[in-house]
């Protein structure tokens, strides 16, 4: 069932399952939208109910016209099915409000799945200079294309050939990185605050990601108490299109595990 979810300020499409078992709420990355969850979406909804939503400006939602937080829509969206207790499976960005949720209301986060995940107040470098130095230029440029080429061959390094999946999933996201940046407001940081999180949590790292995320997801999975790191040797920063059978084994693994 797809619908149009109502958030403060705005809203979110989302779209949900139904079914018995487990709920799952999925989180997309900052370079796609909900879409990404497609290759692993059918195995998952063999065995539980699934939620998934576009932040806003991204795939089917609007774009963001008031201030928002990315863990207050994701509360919103909850509310709104009624889930008091679910796994949540965040990727990149996706992953910031998901642990938001899971250190400030760990009674509703029944399990934590962690992809290539970006987290809040980490005190290292997830980018280097070099690339935020481009980045910067050319959106001064209006250089869409350049953007487009410069994610591709950082976020999307794994890929061979024309590599159209991705490149159309990034071409996509763009826009939202600039239409949402007056309006989202960061929510609180957590890394460290990594060490409260109590429930089972697994988390993947691609190995052809950039070296920067590579260390920071290492430095989170010895922080979280008990959290499993699983090394994806054929991925970049998009897990789900390069290795989605790996992905789907390690969320579904992990839910076995929930009482």
């Amino acid at each position: 069932m797809e619908l149009m979810v109502s958030v403060k300020n705005g809203e979110v499409w989302a779209d949900d399952s139904g079914g018995d078992g487990l709920p799952l709420v999925l989180l997309h990355p900052g370079i796609g939208d909900s879409s990404v969850w497609d290759t692993i979406r059918p195995r998952l909804v063999e065995r539980h109910r699934v939620i998934r939503y576009d932040v806003r400006g991204f795939g089917r939602s609007p774009v963001a016209t008031a201030t928002y937080s990315l863990v207050e829509d994701l509360v919103a969206v909850l509310d709104h099915f009624g889930l008091r207790r679910v796994a949540l499976v965040g990727t990149s960005m996706g992953s910031v409000p998901t642990l938001n949720l899971a250190l400030d209301d760990p009674a509703r986060v029944a399990a934590l799945a962690l992809l290539c995940p970006g987290v809040t107040g980490y005190p290292g470098e997830l980018t280097t200079p070099e690339f935020m130095a481009e980045l910067e230029a050319r959106a001064e440029a209006g250089d869409m294309d350049g953007i487009l080429a410069l994610a591709m061959r950082t976020w999307a390094r794994a890929g061979v050939g024309d590599d159209a999946e991705a490149t159309a999933r990034i071409r996509a996201s763009i826009p939202a990185w600039f239409t949402n940046q007056p309006y989202q407001v960061q929510d609180p940081p957590t890394f460290g605050r990594l060490g409260e999180l109590a429930m089972p949590c697994a988390l993947a790292l691609g190995e052809k990601d950039q070296p920067e995320v590579v260390r920071c997801n290492e430095d989170m999975a010895a922080r979280i108490p008990g959290c499993r790191l699983v090394r994806l040797p054929g991925s970049d920063h998009l897990p789900t299109l390069r290795e989605p059978e790996a992905v789907a084994d390690l969320v579904l693994e992990l839910c076995d595990g929930v009482r």
